[in-house]
């Protein structure tokens, strides 16, 4: 066989189901092995949707996405999606073709130093240089991506070497044995947290991703203590919990900003400084910090905790558990949060207001979508405001970017929580901004059969940054910003998809009702009041977090 075909028993080997990817001239030996293979390959419009698939479906799965360009314009067109699934800490393995190794040393058609291209945004890359190394590359390209904290990991194929003889077969996979905390820092965090009068946690995805939901929320029950999640922490504890005082990390000041003002302990649980920094809610690094997470505390001033409880996240809390007492105690100033908090939410029920304002439209979509049923936002002003009004049952029911934060990943996204979920509804919710930048993957996603719905927070803008020049330099002070929109409608229509447009409050539930019902992917043109950007900054300043 050749070394694309050995690439390709390496795949199947690890367990990849699909390749999401284009094809190009220096991949063609790939794709030829692909064809005879039981890995799918997904032709995507665009590499960077490509990458978005594969980071979406690696962090729904936990096993590592596989995307797949040619070299040159292919490879650099990835890279977005690459750096996002590496920063948002999704297992990825990207597979670049390339020139072959007789024209490297000199100026060539489409050539780039890709190993270099890709080295700040993956955990490890590597160029395959002989064929005999293949399998080694694939097998420990698979361990990073997937080893915590996960992330991209990058492999470049020449295409002489991908078209050589080779005698080899994949590497035999083991499983790595748990890491369990010492019992030292058991006994020490359990003793703080004993302690504290106002503790308060602070749970991130690294609990997703370790599938310790059920731990944290016995963890906080036990012990009486409130549950704020970052953005990508989202459905650790159910939403409903009594104690879960849902999403932190909006860059105004929220009631739950009040709970970390008046705290003196934050129990920190698989929490990524990359997700929401600790000098927004620990400016002058004051706080007292209990650190639970697979692996060690990253560097930061305002991050230097009291104890490292490092190991598996459900053990350690289990033997927390065991020692720590907090008989008779809680935080009875975050958790009368709760009640502020809900009311905020609850007050735009039955708001009528046209355009739709965000509150009420994400009020509307959580009333529609059932516990398991998963959105997946893109970036920009509707992201705050699903982070802060779209709430969860379980985790991985709301996925939103907000490491690398890259526009564009919605509609792609939708496409893997579709193929990783087919019996579960799907919305990619993104603005008209973020829409544009990826829509062309709507016909793939017609083409392999995954039917989601898109609904667009049309502002005929780019909402966020508005909202940030206006906080800046004062209201209606924004510029360049603005833009015209196609009819989304037609141009559903136009692509053998359902069009929907709303124009009235009361009109969104049985549209979305609709849509999702459709057996063809469908998009919806929902008019949204952005007016309430301001207004919430104004209604922040004014939050009095006074005892």
């Amino acid at each position: 066989m050749n070394t694309a075909e050995l690439l390709v028993q390496c795949l199947e080997n690890e367990g990849v189901e699909y390749v999401f990817g284009l094809p190009g001239e220096e991949n063609l030996h790939v794709l030829e092995a692909l064809k005879h293979s039981s890995v799918q390959f997904i032709t995507t419009r665009h590499e960077q949707g490509a990458a978005f698939m594969a980071d979406v479906y690696g962090r729904l799965t936990g096993k590592a996405g596989v995307c797949l360009s040619t070299l040159g314009p292919g490879a650099t067109n990835l890279m977005t999606g690459v750096a996002d699934a590496n920063l948002d800490r999704a297992p990825l393995v990207a597979i670049t073709g390339q020139v072959g190794t007789d024209r490297m040393h000199i100026e060539s058609h489409q050539y780039l130093d890709l190993v270099a291209m890709f080295a700040p945004v993956t955990k490890w890359n590597k160029q395959i240089v002989r064929p005999s190394i293949t399998p080694e590359v694939v097998r420990k390209a698979f361990k990073l991506a997937q080893s915590e904290k996960p992330g991209a990991v990058h492999i470049d194929l020449p295409e002489n070497i991908a078209a050589m003889l080779v005698e080899g077969k994949p590497l035999h996979k083991h499983n790595v044995e748990k890491t369990y905390a010492s019992f030292a820092s058991i006994r020490s965090a359990a003793a703080i947290i004993s302690q504290a009068v106002n503790p308060i946690i602070l749970v991130g995805n690294g609990a997703i991703r370790a599938q310790a939901s059920d731990a944290v929320t016995q963890f906080a029950t036990q012990l009486n203590m409130p549950v704020a999640n970052t953005f990508m922490g989202k459905g650790v504890i159910p939403y409903t919990h009594p104690l879960a005082l849902w999403a932190v990390g909006l860059q105004q000041r929220d009631f739950i900003t009040c709970g970390f003002d008046n705290t003196d302990l934050v129990i920190a649980i698989g929490y990524d400084l990359i997700e929401f920094s600790p000098k927004r809610w620990n400016p002058d690094g004051k706080i007292p910090i209990v650190h639970i997470a697979a692996t060690p505390a990253e560097i930061d001033s305002s991050y230097i905790p009291n104890v490292e409880v490092v190991g598996d996240i459900s053990d350690s809390l289990y033997e927390i558990l065991k020692v720590a007492d907090r008989q008779g105690k809680s935080n009875p100033y975050a958790i009368s949060l709760r009640s502020n908090i809900r009311g905020d939410y609850e007050q735009y029920s039955n708001d009528g207001d046209f355009p739709i304002k965000p509150q009420k439209l994400i009020y509307d979509l959580r009333q529609v979508m059932g516990p398991e049923d998963i959105v997946i936002s893109d970036v920009g002003a509707h992201k705050m405001w699903i982070a802060r009004h779209y709430h969860c049952y379980s985790p991985n029911t709301c996925i939103i970017s907000n490491g690398f934060a890259a526009m564009g990943i919605a509609i792609p996204g939708a496409i893997a929580a579709k193929l990783v979920y087919p019996d579960r509804k799907v919305v990619a919710a993104t603005g008209d901004g973020g829409f544009m930048m990826n829509c062309q993957e709507l016909e793939t996603a017609l083409r392999v059969g995954t039917a989601f719905v898109t609904l667009i927070f049309n502002d005929g803008g780019y909402g966020l940054i508005e909202w940030k020049q206006e906080n800046q330099f004062g209201k209606g002070n924004s510029s360049f910003v603005h833009f015209g929109n196609p009819d989304f409608v037609k141009f559903a229509e136009s692509m053998g998809l359902k069009g929907y447009r709303v124009e009235s409050a009361t009109d969104l539930v049985p549209i979305l009702k609709e849509a999702l019902a459709q057996d063809v992917p469908a998009v919806i043109d929902c008019p949204v009041d952005y007016r309430e950007n301001i207004r919430f900054t104004q209604k922040a300043g004014e939050l009095n977090c006074a005892l």
